[in-house]
């Protein structure tokens, strides 16, 4: 009697339903990773680009040297300037010849060059990279995003010169993370430095050490950053929460730094002198890189000081800043109102005489133009292009995309109009400030506010504003020195009244500055 064969398992059937999209948090580790590869093109990039280089390249690994480039000039640039072009170029020639010591030193230094101005990218109008990525949406719709990014940057110096400087995409490119929170990252690069020394691993230590001074060079980056914007612009930065909330931060974060490294300093020491010189290449090596942690670990400790020294400074450059923005002298050439000065006077002037006018506004206003250089290859391309056929209405025009913008205002227009009956004093005499805000009161409990706001705003009144752009009437307020007494508002009982302008003697200089 046989047995039936034996049969497989079905195979478990699959949901026909649409999968659901990733959520925010996965989609959000996607896009991070995607934006970490992104910063690691470039340098891939070299190696692929070596080849149309005139002569035998090859040899060369431009990704290694890239990265060379990026520590020396991350390395070598402080908090006010950066690093020497020409410096970084000299240090990055050992490193190349080392890879072909039997080509020459010209070949060696050429391709150091190619390698920084890459880096740089000097071929392009903004001097980045820019790198496409998508994201789904949470309608599970999927969008294309683009991830603009600089390694290396060319920054003008206070003394003069170009120097160089590495951004936070180049140093997350050597530390091997991206938008890392540069406190938690200096705390747990720290925490590894001492358990690798206490285990005597001083080749990972080293690494671990590296990466903790590329850190404190990025945290004095994120300030640097934070003094440039308060220079140009004090209201462009919060110095109210934010800033004050990161220095309290960083000046915690550099006590806690400084007391942590100079213990790991102690036990680099004490491990280094340990170390007995001898015959054993262990030994020799153990105590090489005890002194090289020393001089890493020294130089945390300098960028740590210096640090501390320009988050002290903050404050008072933020109270210089802050008195030298806000009482600048105004410059002293007013500007130019176009509807008083260009519009209401040509509009009702006849063609012939408008054009005089406005082809002498355009000539002046535009400004000049540079004239583009014409190069041979751009030419060629010109004259051998064939001309595109164009479509008799021409090309479609995009849908635009509109928003409806919410009504955010506190008065609504019924509430301007009866604010602005009340303050129509044309056939009245001027009146009281306190009069006009308890009849408002009577109407609407939030009337007086508008009131109080039109009232105050006419203790200024734009009369030669007003005067070029033809109206007859203006609010005007006068403060005789009355005090005002109201249940909701303080200061000056202001004299409220309507003035007329003369609407012939308008014309008339219209007529004549036509």
């Amino acid at each position: 009697m046989t047995s039936p064969a034996p049969t497989d398992p079905a195979p478990p059937q699959l949901s026909a339903g649409p999968r659901p999209a990733p959520g925010p948090a996965a989609d959000e580790g996607l896009a991070r990773r995607l934006r970490a590869l992104a910063c690691t093109a470039p340098l891939h990039d070299l190696d692929a680009r070596k080849a149309n280089l005139a002569g035998e390249y090859s040899v060369y690994t431009m990704a290694e040297v890239a990265l060379a480039a990026i520590d020396l000039v991350t390395l070598h640039m402080d908090f006010d300037t950066g690093a020497d072009h020409e410096q970084i170029v000299a240090r990055l020639l050992p490193r190349v010849a080392a890879q072909a010591p039997q080509r020459p030193q010209e070949e060696h230094e050429r391709v150091a060059r190619w390698v920084l101005e890459n880096l740089i990218n000097v071929g392009s109008v903004d001097r980045g990279f820019r790198a496409v990525y998508g994201t789904f949406g949470p309608d599970g719709a999927y969008t294309r995003r683009d991830y603009d990014f600089k390694l290396i940057e060319e920054v003008p110096g206070h003394g003069g010169g170009v120097y160089l400087r590495t951004t936070d995409e180049a140093v997350n490119v050597l530390v091997g993370a991206l938008d890392t929170d540069v406190t938690s990252a200096q705390i747990a690069a720290e925490v590894k430095l001492e358990i690798l020394i206490s285990r005597g691993r001083l080749a990972d230590a080293q690494l671990a050490a590296e990466q903790a001074r590329y850190r404190t060079v990025q945290y004095s980056e994120t300030l640097r950053r934070t003094l440039e914007a308060t220079r140009r612009n004090v209201r462009a930065v919060d110095w109210l929460n934010t800033v004050p909330d990161m220095i309290a931060e960083a000046l915690e974060h550099v006590a806690d730094r400084y007391r942590h490294e100079n213990a790991i300093l102690t036990n680099i020491r004490r491990a280094r002198d340990e170390a007995e010189a001898g015959d054993d290449p262990r030994l020799a090596d153990h105590k090489r890189r005890a002194a090289e942690l020393v001089d890493i670990v020294k130089d945390c400790i300098r960028r740590h000081t210096q640090l501390q020294s320009r988050l002290l400074e903050a404050g008072p450059l933020f109270r210089a800043e802050q008195d030298r923005q806000a009482f600048a002298r105004p410059t002293g050439r007013t500007g130019l109102d176009l509807y008083g000065q260009l519009m209401a006077p040509v509009l009702p002037l006849p063609l012939e005489s408008a054009t005089r006018v406005t082809d002498a506004y355009f000539a002046r206003g535009t400004g000049l133009r540079t004239p583009a250089s014409v190069r041979m290859a751009d030419l060629v391309d010109v004259l051998l292009t064939p001309p595109a056929e164009r479509e008799h209405l021409g090309a479609e025009m995009p849908e635009p995309d509109l928003i409806a913008t919410p009504d955010d205002s506190r008065f609504s227009e019924e509430q301007l109009a009866r604010a602005t009956e009340l303050l129509d004093l044309e056939h009245e005499a001027p009146r009281r400030l306190s009069g006009l805000l308890a009849e408002a009161r009577r109407t609407d409990p939030d009337l007086p506010y508008l009131v109080a706001l039109l009232a105050v705003h006419a203790a200024s009144p734009p009369v030669g504003t007003a005067y070029r752009q033809g109206e007859k009437r203006l609010l005007f307020a006068v403060d005789d020195g009355t005090e005002l007494d109201d249940p909701e508002f303080g200061g000056a009982d202001l004299i409220v009244g309507t003035a007329l302008l003369d609407a012939e003697g308008m014309a008339a200089d219209r007529s004549e500055g036509a």
